[in-house]
């Protein structure tokens, strides 16, 4: 990795943490378990699109696992690693799709995500019973990938962004 990449892979992983942390500080719009914007995905999103999935998949392993330090809550740790991985692995097959918004990639994420967790809660639980709360998690998906994906494609758009990429 150049110094470049690196600097900007550092800088967008503490926004990106920044970011989860500032979304935990605020009451949800809709009281749902397991419900967030996923405001830390817009800088996954952007950095999949500008530096390429290994230093995206770098920065959301970073968020996630400081995330989880800072916030001493290591039984998160799972949900968001399963989540985060299923949500980029969709997201990296999705933006090959020429064809293929960044709305629609960031909406596949924001379910794979939903469904990660959901995967997540299954195995802790032992139990197949979260998986009846998945439909319900899938729709709110819709919403908070299209937000995700509507900022993410404007920083996309800014010229200042573009200079970032490569």
């Amino acid at each position: 990795m150049k110094t470049k990449q690196l600097t900007t892979c550092a800088i967008l992983a503490a926004l990106a943490l920044a970011l989860s942390y500032v979304e935990g500080m605020f009451p949800l719009p809709v009281p749902l378990p397991g419900f967030k914007l996923g405001l830390a995905n817009i800088v996954t999103l952007f950095a999949l699109y500008t530096l390429g999935a290994p230093p995206a998949l770098a920065i959301l392993l970073v968020r996630v696992l400081l995330g989880a330090m800072f916030a001493g809550n290591a039984s998160a740790l799972i949900y968001s690693l399963l989540g985060g991985f299923c949500a980029m692995l969709v997201m990296i097959g999705l933006s090959r799709i020429h064809k293929l918004s960044v709305y629609g990639v960031s909406v596949g994420g924001a379910a794979a995500h939903n469904a990660g967790q959901v995967a997540a809660a299954m195995l802790t639980l032992g139990s197949a019973t979260p998986a009846v709360y998945l439909p319900v998690l899938l729709i709110v998906a819709v919403f908070s990938g299209a937000l995700t994906g509507f900022v993410c494609s404007l920083l996309l758009g800014r010229r200042l962004f573009r200079l970032w990429a490569k």
